[in-house]
């Protein structure tokens, strides 16, 4: 098994275990009932995919600035896993709004920037898929992942900003309980760990593209073969 094999499992195994932290150790809240459970894996894949897309604007910043191929390979691979914990982001808030407003979608200003959001770094990824991978493309996509993260501080300002169903702060608030707050944060850590180990999963697998990609062009290759730790003894 080898690093990042070791990584993605011990990923893991941290959410399976904030996974019982968060049936098994938070109290259930008296007002919302086991739906809140919802919110420790909610909020934290949106703080995760948050993570993503700063990796997508700095990655675009660099590119742009001295056209390193490994800043973009980050900006893609940031990019795709944000957009992952942005769907689990709006799935899990449907899921909350069914029980609590009655409907899995509301024009609230949190949802809707949430889906502008998703729809801004998908474009991204197909603008990556269907043009032509080159100097060009790249620096398209630059641009278009640095000005897209404009929308992360529209997401995150949005229930102070506009009148909003979507409840307000709650841990800036100190309105969660001892046990709660702890379980968050716990659940937020290892889902941000999580996020980590798959953007340099993807990280390695656009690496391994690109060096396809230059084979096939018969091009020198110019990047390194990603090395595998060797296989233990029999």
């Amino acid at each position: 098994m080898n690093r990042l094999e070791k990584a993605a499992a011990g990923a893991v195994a941290l959410m399976l275990i904030a996974a019982a932290a968060i049936f098994f150790y938070a109290p259930t809240d008296y007002l919302q009932g086991p739906v809140q459970r919802i919110f420790y894996l909610h909020v934290s894949s949106a703080i995760a995919a948050f993570g993503c897309f700063a990796v997508v604007l700095a990655g675009g910043i660099v590119y742009l600035r001295n056209e390193s191929p490994r800043a973009d390979r980050y900006a893609r691979a940031g990019a795709l896993v944000g957009v992952v914990f942005t769907t689990v982001t709006l799935v899990m808030g449907m899921l909350w709004a069914r029980n609590v407003w009655g409907a899995f979608w509301v024009w609230d200003a949190r949802l809707t920037s949430t889906l502008v959001l998703l729809i801004i770094y998908a474009g991204y990824l197909l603008v990556r898929r269907l043009s032509e991978a080159g100097r060009q493309t790249a620096r398209i996509a630059a641009v278009v992942g640095i000005f897209g993260f404009i929308d992360v501080p529209v997401v995150y300002f949005s229930v102070d900003w506009w009148a909003t169903h979507h409840p307000g702060p709650v841990i800036t608030s100190d309105a969660l309980p001892p046990q709660m707050l702890a379980t968050f944060l716990f659940t937020m850590l290892c889902t941000l760990v999580l996020a980590a180990v798959m953007v340099v999963i993807r990280y390695r697998i656009e690496m391994l593209m690109d060096m396809k990609q230059l084979i096939a062009s018969g091009a020198p290759l110019t990047v390194a073969i990603p090395r595998r730790d060797p296989e233990p003894a029999q």
